[in-house]
């Protein structure tokens, strides 16, 4: 088999690699806490395997054959379904990195920002309600935010939610531009906004916004709230 088709794979195994190695770190200590993530990522993985289903049914995706490597659930890639694994992972990983080391929390940006962003995501959704990728993004962003005023989250892990988004969009940049540069992943312009951040869909920045405030949503409430803020 042709190398190209494990990129898909080997950008995600390496993207794995160094958070699971860092999981056994004695004051993060991540191991501790996969009961709690990985039932998270299942409920949110099923979630969004679905939405990728139907989007890769009406073409509103596609996956490009010469760099997965060839194995197909669904009529999606096992590189996908494991992207729903890592990502989530890595991303929540990070998410508890900084719960353990930065102590002092900035809690009075957060509202003012859920605002700013739940304005701004409803707008767009209303906006391009006809362009599906477009809409479903950021139309499910604007309810995960909405509902954290409901949760309250800002007054317990919303602000490392926002140090763990914040510090993945570094890695995101590389994986997802390695993605759709290629294409490993192509899309259909006229469902989306036709707007890249070098060769990225200006929508992913609102997926990942999906992703992982649904993950943690799930997995801070499997956690219990009596548990936030031990380590």
């Amino acid at each position: 088999m042709e190398l190209q088709k494990f990129t898909y794979a080997l950008l995600l195994a390496g993207s794995v690699l160094i958070p699971f190695a860092l999981s056994f770190d004695r004051k993060v200590a991540f191991y501790k806490y996969w009961k709690y993530l990985f039932p998270a990522i299942l409920v949110t993985a099923t979630v969004f395997i679905l939405w990728d289903v139907y989007f890769t049914r009406h073409n509103v995706w596609w996956f490009n054959k010469d760099y997965v490597t060839g194995l197909y659930i669904a009529g999606l890639p096992i590189e996908e379904w494991l992207f729903f694994i890592i990502i989530p992972y890595c991303c929540i990983f990070i998410y508890e990195v900084s719960r353990a080391y930065i102590k002092k929390e900035y809690k009075g940006f957060i509202i003012p920002l859920n605002i700013v962003l739940f304005i701004f995501f409803l707008t767009v959704t209303i906006l391009h309600i006809d362009r599906a990728y477009t809409a479903v993004n950021f139309g499910m962003a604007t309810f995960l935010i909405g509902l954290q005023f409901i949760l309250k989250t800002h007054k317990t892990y919303l602000f490392h939610f926002y140090i763990a988004y914040a510090l993945s969009i570094i890695p995101f940049l590389m994986v997802n531009g390695v993605l759709t540069s290629f294409p490993v992943v192509g899309y259909d312009d006229t469902q989306n906004l036709a707007i890249r951040i070098y060769t990225i869909p200006v929508e992913d920045f609102a997926y990942l916004v999906n992703l992982l405030l649904m993950n943690m949503n799930i997995y801070e409430w499997l956690k219990g709230r009596k548990s936030y803020g031990s380590h």
